[in-house]
């Protein structure tokens, strides 16, 4: 089964909001994915994130924020994607069989409720190209750029 690492600074919005996003867009396809998400740093899990989440069927209540050795096999995963650029930056060096992938984000962070749903849902459809990809057994889109606006159903 792949393990997929999601990085970001804190571990609170972004890595948090595209570890659920993963794993809906895994069991959507019957894609077996193992998700994984941690920080640069640890802190707590923004209400803000849990709310935007919770409004589409995904709950972040168990969701704790945690580093990446707090994380089962840190140094392990096929894929390690990092969704923004202090944590692109700061991610440790990974074997050669690890697919590495940076997809930048704007933080929500201390925005308005439609900043974290306009990221929410990019993050989605980001994530949803990522796992497509994976499960056909293609590579992982490069780029956000390079994503098809195409949700997994």
């Amino acid at each position: 089964m792949p393990r997929v690492l999601i990085l970001c600074t804190h571990n609170s919005a972004r890595s948090q909001m595209a570890e659920a996003l993963t794993r809906a867009a895994a069991e959507r396809l019957g894609a077996d994915l193992e998700v994984h998400s941690a920080g640069t740093e640890a802190t707590r899990v923004k209400d803000d994130a849990k709310t935007v989440m919770a409004e589409v069927g995904l709950d972040l209540s168990g969701h704790t924020s945690k580093t990446l050795w707090d994380v089962p096999d840190a140094q392990r995963f096929d894929y390690v994607v990092t969704v923004c650029d202090s944590a692109a930056e700061a991610c440790p060096v990974y074997p050669g069989q690890t697919v590495r992938r940076h997809y930048p984000f704007l933080d929500p962070s201390g925005g308005s409720l439609d900043r974290w749903r306009a990221v929410r849902d990019q993050l989605g459809t980001q994530f949803d190209a990522f796992v497509l990809a994976i499960h056909e057994g293609r590579d992982a889109p490069p780029t956000y750029e390079h994503s098809p606006a195409v949700p997994v159903t």
